[in-house]
């Protein structure tokens, strides 16, 4: 082109590139800004088609789920079959079977009634769906976090379970629960759907249905019921066991708080007014009244084998109520029937009821534990299962007593605790035995527990302390150690963490908790089996159709030190030789144990065991009309029931026949420093004031001081020794006179002086030797001129079988 000539007219949209301008090179493949651009639009896409095939799938499960579902036949719990129950070789128990059903229409059940089971259920069940996503997911999440299984089911979807399908919990259940609940949502109103749960749910005692329930814990037809009851048995269908009143005292608590959770909501609903609200009285059930082919031990047996199978998830209610289940227990025949023929000749033969009244009152409970393996080999629940439903074995209601007085010893042992002086805690510590004297070294209220008939000692040794059951010795030692350890102690030998009354107060020493005699037995073969705790055992086996199912571990672990359970336990022998509790001797074997009293004699306790058996034996008293606890003074023609009197020549008569035929074997214990020195002085002190004189003192008072003790008494932050009392302790140590050949002089007072104790020979039950496993620097050697004909008797004269005994 020339430059005459003219330029080309620029074409629309294009601008000519500047020619003193670089050119620029066109966008390789692979450009970083290219690739910021693109890299976000492909994952958007990648996400955008993924949820699509998620919705796509979904939609396509769900389509198919709800055509290849059908809603089913009634199941097999609509049609309950037996449950078999047996001794551990196989002998049949009992065959437990009968249902309780019948059908009611919606129209017989008051309105108010079906309110209440909606207000504990599904409150939304009238506007809602069939199914609640919301609610299953949120359960499955607190299911998998920890806090507790949860359905997250509506009252559709219970019926489903129910009626039509099983109490297992899979997920096939669920899945086919889904769409069965959508398809009967379809078919049937809401009042049908409602009218079948409320007669296919299970209530407890044996009950399906409302009007089954009414019945059961009313006496009265479904149509009759009123709104306290309807609210009552609403709250029973979150966990039938967990609140029958009847048939363990110590649910109430949780009773009361379910029932006014449905309550509540009914006001919230607006179904029931808050006048009505405030006037409502719980309605408390009457006695269960069971079936009478679980009369005698039978109903107590399986009572505890179904609480034992759903309270360690082995099954739930529902589904062992359906049946078909082979249950084998650890239960032996020989030591159950030895068991029941040993409360029968000690108590049940000796009753009277006609010329004494008392006699109505007297309960007795027991269990037995093999401490090795911590299976229950025998128990005991009650006169007969279809005359008093409460099984007294395991009902948490009345106060242990001293009998947990060994745990504050095990605790002290384990921790190695100290007095406030600083003197190590042994079974030969000093303390002072005065009655009423206050604890010292506790920042909470004053405490002074009274020993038992206001008698006081003076100082005496943790030993003595233990044989004659002295509260205010045991009271500081509780001080000392920490209550809030004695606590952890007992609960890590076997009690359970909840018990009743288990406080972090001194009184935790004097037993004012309410454990079940198997709780005990559990915690005593802890340290039978020298501290080594196997959760027990009450199940062998179980099988439905062939199928074995899954059991609890019943694994052991060292709860507490070898040597802090052995010590304990070579002090509790004491007890059994020269103590409280000499009536066990008529075991035969090798025996320790303790005694203990409830307030005002409600309730008397053994607890002891051999190498081989861990028994606890108790003797309450209950009015059989109203339920109340009664003193048992004057029962069984005896001034007063105490520890030492019935229940151990129960545990004594038991036991010698439940090892009959097995070789006695000795306690084989590694005892702690000190252990094995007897230092008392060669004529201990009396008790003085208005007690007994003929025996030692005891615990009686436990549990009303232990009430006053723990009336605004909180555990401090840190917790501080005690001390021994207004004397101060003092360190034990070995008498002169076990190095001279002479023999000791008497004193010539009962009073230990202030300043040292008098040397004295060793008590007459130190001279039997015993094969213990004892260190060999813990036994000092004995005294080379002594000879039986010196000794001195215990101050507390050993009581006989036959004879009545003071409280421990």
């Amino acid at each position: 082109m020339r430059d005459d000539q003219p330029a080309p007219a620029h074409r629309p949209g294009w601008t000519p590139r500047d020619p003193t301008l670089p050119a620029t090179p066109p966008p390789r493949a692979g450009h970083p800004r290219r690739a910021r651009r693109s890299r976000p639009r492909r994952v958007l896409r990648a996400l955008l088609r993924t949820a699509l095939l998620g919705a796509l799938l979904l939609a396509a499960g769900f389509v198919a789920g709800y055509l290849l579902v059908d809603i089913p036949p009634a199941n097999a719990t609509a049609t309950a079959q037996s449950n078999v129950y047996l001794y551990r070789d196989g002998t049949q128990i009992v065959r437990d079977g009968e249902v309780n059903r019948e059908n009611v229409r919606l129209a017989h059940i008051p309105l108010t009634v079906q309110q209440a089971v909606l207000a504990a259920e599904d409150r939304d069940f009238s506007s809602a769906r069939a199914v609640d996503p919301k609610a299953m997911v949120r359960a499955a999440w607190n299911t998998l976090t920890g806090k507790g299984r949860q359905s997250g089911s509506t009252i559709t979807q219970q019926y489903v379970k129910n009626y039509y399908l099983g109490q297992e919990q899979t997920v096939t259940r669920k899945v086919k629960e889904f769409f069965i609940a959508i398809k009967l949502n379809r078919e049937k109103t809401k009042d049908e759907i409602l009218e079948g749960y409320l007669n296919t749910s299970y209530f407890g005692r044996n009950a399906y249905g409302i009007q089954a329930a009414a019945r059961a814990y009313y006496g009265k037809e479904a149509a009759e019921l009123d709104t306290a009851e309807g609210a009552y048995l609403a709250s029973l269908l979150n966990a039938p066991s967990a609140y029958d009143v009847a048939t363990h005292p110590e649910n109430l608590p949780r009773a009361l708080a379910r029932w006014n959770y449905v309550l509540d909501g009914m006001v919230k609903e607006r179904w029931l007014s808050r006048a009505d609200r405030a006037t409502a009285v719980f309605p408390t059930p009457q006695t269960a009244r069971p079936a009478t082919g679980l009369s005698g031990q039978r109903g107590y047996i399986v009572q505890a084998v179904e609480e034992y199978l759903t309270s360690h998830g082995v099954l739930d209610e529902n589904t062992l109520a359906g049946g078909g289940f082979r249950i084998t227990t650890t239960l032996e025949k020989d030591k159950q029937d030895a068991l029941v023929t040993a409360v029968d000749e000690k108590v049940m033969s000796r009753l009277d009821p006609a010329r004494n009244p008392v006699d109505r009152y007297v309960r007795v409970g027991g269990a037995a534990i093999e401490p090795s393996t911590g299976r229950v080999v025998a128990m005991y629940g009650g006169v007969d299962y279809t005359r008093q439903y409460v099984n007294n074995a395991t009902r948490r209601d009345y106060q242990v007593g001293s009998t947990f007085k060994p745990f504050v010893l095990t605790a002290a042992i384990e921790h190695t605790s100290l007095t406030q002086d600083g003197e190590p805690i042994t079974p030969n510590t000093y303390y002072d035995g005065a009655d009423k004297r206050p604890v010292q070294g506790w920042h909470g209220a004053l405490y002074a527990p009274a020993n038992e008939d206001d008698a006081s000692y003076g100082d005496i040794t943790v030993r003595t302390a233990t044989d004659s059951s002295v509260n205010t010795v045991y009271a500081q030692m509780a001080v000392d150690v920490g209550p809030a350890r004695v606590k952890e102690t007992a609960v890590a030998l076997g009690l359970p963490a909840r018990t009743p009354d288990l406080n972090g107060s001194p009184s935790i020493a004097l037993g004012p908790a309410t454990a079940s005699a198997l709780d005990m037995a559990e915690a005593y073969a802890t340290l039978a089996n020298h501290g080594r705790h196997g959760t027990y055992t009450l199940v062998e086996r179980v099988t439905r159709d062939g199928q074995d199912l899954n059991l609890p571990s019943s694994g052991t672990r060292q709860a507490v030190s070898r040597v802090a359970a052995d010590t304990t336990t070579h002090v509790l022998r004491s007890v059994v030789e020269s103590g409280t509790g000499t009536a066990a001797l008529a075991a035969g074997r090798p025996a320790a144990g303790k005694t203990g009293t409830a307030e005002d004699d409600k309730a008397a306790w053994f607890a002891g065991y051999t190498p081989d058996l861990a028994t606890v034996v108790t003797v309450m008293g209950q009015d059989p009309d109203t339920g109340e606890q009664k003193p048992l003074y004057g029962a069984l023609g005896q001034n007063r029931i105490n520890g030492g009197g019935t229940p151990a020549e129960i545990w004594g008569h038991f036991t010698r026949e439940a090892l009959a035929g097995t070789e006695a074997r000795e306690f084989e214990l590694e005892l702690g420093a000190g252990a094995e020195e007897w230092l008392e002085p060669l004529d201990p002190p009396q008790p003085d004031g208005p007690g007994d004189p003929d025996g030692p003192a005891g615990e009686g008072r436990e549990g009303r001081e232990g009430r006053e003790g723990r009336e605004d008494q909180d555990e401090p932050e840190e917790e501080q020794l005690g001390q021994a009392g207004p004397k101060g302790p003092r360190q034990p140590r070995l008498p002169e006179a076990a190095q001279q050949p002479q023999a000791p002089q008497l004193p010539q007072t009962p009073q230990v002086p202030q300043s040292a104790h008098p040397a004295h020979p060793a008590h007459p039950e130190k001279e039997r030797p015993r094969p213990e496993t004892v260190q060999p620097e813990q036994q000092p050697p004995p005294p080379e001129t002594e000879t039986p004909d010196q000794q001195v008797p215990r101050s507390e004269p050993a009581a006989q079988p036959e004879q009545q005994l003071p409280r421990q």
